[in-house]
């Protein structure tokens, strides 16, 4: 007899529909998820586990779930009826930064970086929130399914830190093998925004960012003979304050532009003059046309200090951009406007504010720009303790800044604020018609 209660009661429960079965999950289940998450992060390309972990539970929530898409990333799909299709998008990789919150629940993982050096690893830039956030939405999409109808897209995306994960599920035909979404949706937290905020821009958000290298090739020689010579360092020097010129006399003051050297090697004894120095350059802009321009003029600063110093065609500096750029983020300003009364509806008014662009880069940006058709809306949510805010604003404090060993995100009242915000967006994108 027994049993046939067992029976009897398992057939009764898998009769029912499944929007019966769903439950949204509560405050307490995300901090859960997202102390798991914080504690075990993964290196770019490297989210075997984060993935795996991700899939179970949207697979348990009703979700068809492909994982393997661009590597590591996964995708799952709810059809609710006729309607739009909306994509929502989360990173899921971690940085090679050692934690010091001193957190109960900090990381001590460690991963292997391409290099072979083994390092501590981090979620030092919210991905963690990230992921808990994505996992609270898709919970409640799939228990209020009587409220929204058309298809629910979630991707979560390996390899953001490095500017390939997008890329890599774009090239894995994202928008081919599942459904093509007219609206693309994410959020990104902001650590000089309070908890219970959101920000957003309308337009360029975020930059393109390019890694450049510049190689400046001399003579070298004897330091105490340098008329014998062709000085790369010389030569280097020239070109780092000739690239500053650029930025500030030669794109618009309207415009906005960054190039920065962030490294520069050369020689190894004091009066030895090399034969060659090595620059590393960060370049960043909002439009293409800026972007071209900065690059072009990188290659043409570099031949033109080369050649006033005597250096032969052959011996001209090598300029290589690397294939790791990363594409402005925009805001599509249609999208943005049906959001925003979404989003204070939800919060209220007061917790949704207007902030500036950043110089910092996104690859989310990539799906719009694969695809133009598709309007892209990336939000910031607020992460910073209320109490730090405020001595922020007093000056009492600095506050730690994204990629920081310290940053640490005010969990419970960032993940509730990410979760009702993008939960009322998707909801309202995808009304009944």
């Amino acid at each position: 007899m027994p049993q046939l209660l067992r029976f009897i009661a398992i057939s009764l429960v898998t009769c029912l529909p499944l929007q019966a079965l769903a439950q949204a999950l509560s405050d307490d289940d995300l901090l859960e998820h997202y102390k798991y998450l914080h504690e075990n992060p993964e290196l770019s390309l490297q989210e075997h586990q984060t993935a795996a972990y991700l899939a179970r539970e949207l697979e348990g929530m009703g979700y068809k779930v492909t994982t393997g898409v661009g590597g590591t990333g996964l995708v799952g799909v709810l059809a609710n009826g006729d309607g739009p299709t909306l994509m929502y998008r989360a990173d899921m990789d971690a940085l090679p930064v050692e934690e010091a919150t001193g957190l109960p629940y900090a990381s001590q993982a460690k991963g292997v970086l391409p290099s072979g050096e083994e390092v501590l690893v981090m979620h030092a830039c919210g991905h963690d929130v990230h992921m808990t956030v994505w996992l609270g939405v898709a919970s409640r999409m799939a228990a209020s399914r009587e409220d929204w109808r058309g298809t629910l897209v979630l991707v979560a995306q390996p390899a953001e830190e490095i500017g390939a994960g997008a890329k890599a599920m774009l090239a894995d035909r994202l928008f081919q093998r599942f459904p093509r979404p007219d609206f693309n949706l994410a959020l990104h937290v902001n650590a000089a925004l309070p908890a219970g905020q959101v920000g957003y821009v309308s337009g360029y958000a975020m930059a393109n960012v390019d890694s450049v290298d510049v190689s400046v090739y001399g003579r070298g020689g004897h330091g105490a003979y340098p008329h014998k010579t062709r000085d790369p360092v010389v030569m280097a020097s020239q070109i780092v304050l000739a690239l500053q010129n650029v930025v500030s006399r030669e794109v618009s003051p309207l415009d906005s532009a960054v190039i920065t050297v962030g490294s520069i090697h050369g020689g190894t004894k004091h009066n030895i003059i090399s034969d060659e120095v090595k620059l590393q350059l960060t370049v960043r802009s909002y439009s293409d046309e800026t972007r071209n321009y900065l690059l072009r003029r990188i290659e043409e600063i570099s031949a033109g200090v080369a050649r006033t110093a005597g250096m032969p065609e052959e011996r001209l500096p090598s300029v290589v951009v690397r294939d790791e750029y990363t594409p402005a983020v925009y805001n599509a300003p249609e999208l943005v406007e049906r959001a925003l009364p979404l989003l204070r509806q939800s919060l209220g008014e007061k917790s949704v504010v207007a902030i500036s662009p950043v110089m910092g880069g996104e690859d989310f940006s990539r799906y719009g720009r694969t695809d133009p058709s598709v309007p892209g809306f990336l939000f910031a949510l607020g992460a910073v303790n209320q109490a730090d805010y405020a001595a922020s604003q007093r000056g009492d404090t600095v506050l730690p800044s994204l990629h920081s060993a310290v940053f640490a995100p005010d969990a419970a009242p960032t993940l509730a604020t990410g979760v009702k915000a993008a939960t009322a967006v998707l909801t309202g994108l995808l009304q009944n018609p």
